[in-house]
């Protein structure tokens, strides 16, 4: 059984459209190639029928993926969310101790993560960190270069 996903109304809109492009436009399309690979003839030892199959594993592996991933979402009421502490759908504005440097990121489920939009996924190891602490608070985080030390100066919506 899948774990809850949780994502706001625009994720799941994203998700559905992805699903529903996977089904109405890349499905008909693989379905079209293996039976043009079929009408070549001899589909033993047709290179095309054997990649327009794997095609179609992929796309039905990943078409299953999705309404299983749709089936564990549940929608967060952005209404409810609050600023008193870190939490997903707040936007945190970290400062690095070290270089002074500042970073906002909004903390949202790992289906709508981007980190070049500022979205950071809830699973990464700063994300994590941060969940649950408040204004003011310092978080220790490991990263590949070593320990970094960031203080949280703003939580918002």
């Amino acid at each position: 059984m899948a774990k809850n996903v949780y994502v706001t109304k625009e994720g799941l809109k994203k998700l559905q459209d992805e699903l529903d492009a996977l089904q109405t436009v890349e499905r008909p399309k693989i379905s079209k190639a293996i039976g043009e690979a079929i009408e070549k003839g001899d589909i033993s030892e047709n290179a095309e029928y054997d990649a327009a199959k794997d095609a179609q594993g992929l796309l039905e592996a990943k078409i299953a993926q999705l309404q299983d991933t749709i089936t564990n979402c549940r929608v967060i009421d952005e209404s409810l969310i609050d600023t008193k502490k870190v939490q997903i759908l707040n936007k945190v504005t970290i400062r690095n101790v070290k270089t002074n440097g500042t970073m906002t990121y909004m903390l949202v489920s790992e289906t709508e993560a981007d980190l070049k939009a500022g979205k950071l996924s809830v699973n990464t190891p700063i994300a994590k960190a941060l969940i649950g602490k408040k204004l003011g608070d310092l978080v220790e985080v490991q990263v590949p270069a070593g320990i970094m030390q960031l203080e949280i100066v703003n939580i918002s919506i």
